[in-house]
């Protein structure tokens, strides 16, 4: 039996997936699905405040990574408590979850039980899969990981199949963060176009830079998807509507045509696990409603 602690969200619900939830033992402070994870001990806390506007968390975030080489804390003394054999973290963004450098500067303080570390860095569709793999190996069960892989995979080739006979592709750009705005990449240009949808601003495989709002005035998209780091439908709602008041939204054909739709980005595309195939389900609600019925509408999207 192995002692899971995972600090990535994605990665619980990917250790979830694979059948090794009674093997974890700690978690970091954003993990919450599945909802029982939420008994384990936590093993993290960011170092700045959470609540906020956009524009105030941002603010945040540089002045914490000014001040310090982490914008989050490791609890390396309750790590020391619960004996991990297996630590699961990311390579991939300091802001968004507990980084490699993280748990390494923390395992190096204290950890007696010499846990073997895994790194995940999901840059890309393939990136998710691979770590999904790379997870199952570290336990002990390969055929876990391929099995899970083929499932994922299966969702995704559903919905290109049911999306073959569509000649319009839609144009899209899909907001990651509000104020300063930002399009998503990595993985969402590539589910954008799983979904039949021609994502106009987002860089695929890759994070994506600040986007100035010319930018997205000049590219004008059909329909507008919001689905900021780290925040459900409410809040993008409400830090959206703000910046109405700041920025020349009405402007844009998506506004005018009632094409803006608000997402639990939270839950979904920031999330890079297993729960993307849920994410790519949502956009193909979004973009071709006569082929895909809007189950997750309301709960999972809505328009704005």
């Amino acid at each position: 039996m192995h002692r899971i602690i995972s600090l990535i969200a994605s990665s619980t619900e990917t250790i979830c997936e694979l059948g090794f939830q009674d093997q974890l033992v700690g978690r970091s402070h954003e993990c919450d699905y599945p909802a029982s994870v939420l008994q384990l001990p936590q093993c993290s806390e960011p170092k700045f405040d959470t609540k906020g506007t956009s524009l105030e968390i941002d603010q945040r975030v540089i002045a914490t990574l000014e001040n310090a080489l982490s914008v989050y804390r490791v609890y390396s003394d309750k790590l020391e408590e619960l004996q991990p054999t297996v630590i699961v973290t990311q390579d991939h963004c300091e802001v968004c979850a507990v980084s490699l450098k993280d748990v390494e500067n923390a395992a190096c303080e204290v950890l007696s039980s010499n846990p073997g570390i895994i790194s995940l860095a999901p840059n890309s569709l393939e990136d998710l899969k691979t770590g999904f793999q790379q997870i199952a190996n570290a336990l002990d069960k390969p055929e876990a990981g391929e099995a899970l892989v083929s499932r994922f995979e299966s969702r995704l080739d559903v919905i290109h199949q049911k999306l073959e006979i569509v000649d319009h592709r839609p144009s899209v750009v899909c907001v990651e963060w509000i104020a300063p705005l930002m399009a998503a990449g990595n993985w969402v240009p590539e589910i954008v176009d799983i979904a039949k949808g021609n994502d106009l601003l987002g860089i695929p495989k890759a994070h994506t830079p600040r986007l100035p709002f010319e930018k997205l005035l000049k590219a004008n998209p059909e329909k507008i998807i919001v689905m900021p780091c780290g925040w459900g439908i409410e809040k993008s709602k409400e830090e959206l509507l703000a910046d109405f008041e700041r920025n020349p939204w009405h402007e844009l054909d998506a506004v005018k045509d009632g094409e803006v739709y608000l997402t639990d980005g939270n839950q979904y595309f920031n999330r890079p696990g297993p729960r993307i195939a849920d994410s790519a389900e949502i956009l193909a609600e979004i973009l071709h409603p006569t082929l895909f019925p809007p189950k997750q509408q309301n709960t999972a999207w809505q328009k704005l």
